[in-house]
């Protein structure tokens, strides 16, 4: 796995269990992200909880997963709900119209997702690229409020 370019923040790992992990010799940074990784926490919760820059992090991972002491844990992305998804077409819909959907779908492709399993952590940014579309002002910050609300409402 080459977690040596983009964003790895979301990213998940879970320790390895080998007889001889004592064998290796660990910096203070490896070691640092070795003892965190529980297969639950996001390299962004790691980053926050620790101190350590995710520069640091995506170097002391890329060593750990050489060694082979750490895995990724399959995508456990938390995605937005089908309430989220109607109250963004209905908002959208009432600021432009009918062409709602398409606008959503391509937003959503433009972030390089999916409508069935877009990242909660993602809606604040395709709500604001979605606002871009909307040409009137008082409508744009009508849409803006009402997703922030939906957003707060879900603890997005």
């Amino acid at each position: 796995m080459d977690i040596l370019s983009g964003d790895i923040s979301a990213l998940i790992f879970k320790r390895v269990v080998r007889e001889d992990t004592a064998e290796y010799s660990f910096d203070a940074q490896m070691l640092t992200l070795f003892m965190e990784l529980d297969g639950k926490e996001s390299l962004a919760v790691i980053s926050k909880k620790t101190g350590l820059k995710m520069s640091t992090l995506r170097e002391a991972a890329s060593k750990l997963l050489k060694l082979k002491l750490i895995e990724q844990v399959a995508e456990a992305v938390a995605a937005v709900d089908a309430d989220f998804m109607d109250t963004l077409k209905r908002e959208l819909s009432l600021a432009i119209g009918p062409l709602a959907q398409i606008l959503i779908e391509d937003a959503v492709n433009d972030l390089g997702q999916s409508v069935t399993r877009f990242p909660i952590r993602r809606a604040p940014e395709l709500v604001e690229s979605l606002s871009r579309e909307i040409q009137r002002e008082d409508k744009r910050a009508v849409f803006k409020q009402a997703m922030v609300r939906k957003i707060k409402e879900k603890r997005y």
